[in-house]
């Protein structure tokens, strides 16, 4: 098993930045990758970023060249930094492992709003 807790939502202007972290504990060896989803209200929880285990990312094609993801390993911790907001980027953004048997834990989410 393994558990998330994310932190670093807020409410954040257009052209701002927040920094999102997910922090894991519990079966820690057995993650594979880690990643940041989203979800807007009424539309699907949608990829954002993810980052394996060896430092391969991968971000979805709205977000790149703004987000960047990035972990510590001596922290268990995963980070989701967000440049250059845009109001399409308000969601709530959900932090998410996926294990060696390709099991998917998610955190609780935290809420993220860009507006004026």
């Amino acid at each position: 098993q393994v558990q998330l807790v994310e932190s670093g939502g807020g409410l954040v202007q257009p052209g701002g930045s927040l920094r999102l972290s997910c922090a894991a504990s519990g079966s820690i060896a057995s993650i594979l990758a880690m990643g940041w989803y989203r979800q807007a209200p009424g539309k699907q929880r949608d990829l954002v970023a993810t980052i394996t285990r060896v430092d391969r990312t991968n971000y979805a094609d709205s977000v790149k060249g703004r987000f960047t993801i990035s972990r510590d390993n001596a922290e268990n911790t995963v980070y989701l930094q967000m440049n250059n907001l845009k109001p399409e980027d308000t969601a709530i953004y959900y932090c998410n492992s996926k294990d060696l048997a390709l099991r998917d834990y998610w955190g609780q989410g935290t809420q993220v709003t860009v507006s004026s």
